[in-house]
């Protein structure tokens, strides 16, 4: 049996982190804007400098995330690598990311 190291919980946290504090405010959104649908969510991306600014943020950092990821995972053993991709884009990628580092932690103690 593996054991857990501090930076796998620590990432494992984050990534929990990530899923909660987005779905969260992702769910006040949508009753607010009685489910406005993801054309609203969209639309909310763009409505100042400071929305727009923290969008392409997270996009240019999810495409960065979006190459870098099938390399490290071949090269580190991650299995699924595609999953973690679909789950940033469908879910959080403050999510998606830190879950991925967690799987990649566990794979190079696995290897060591």
């Amino acid at each position: 049996m593996m054991r857990t190291t501090t930076r796998q919980t620590l990432y494992l946290t984050l990534a929990i982190a990530g899923l909660a504090s987005t779905w969260y405010h992702n769910l006040h959104f949508m009753a607010a804007s009685d489910g406005g649908g993801l054309l609203a969510f969209v639309q909310a991306l763009d409505v100042n400098h400071a929305t727009r600014s923290i969008s392409w943020d997270i996009t240019i950092a999810f495409l960065a995330f979006a190459l870098w990821l099938p390399f490290e995972a071949r090269r580190t053993g991650v299995r699924h690598w595609w999953l973690f991709l679909l789950l940033g884009g469908a879910i959080a990628f403050a999510f998606s990311f830190p879950l991925f580092l967690f799987f990649r932690e566990r794979a190079l103690a696995r290897a060591a």
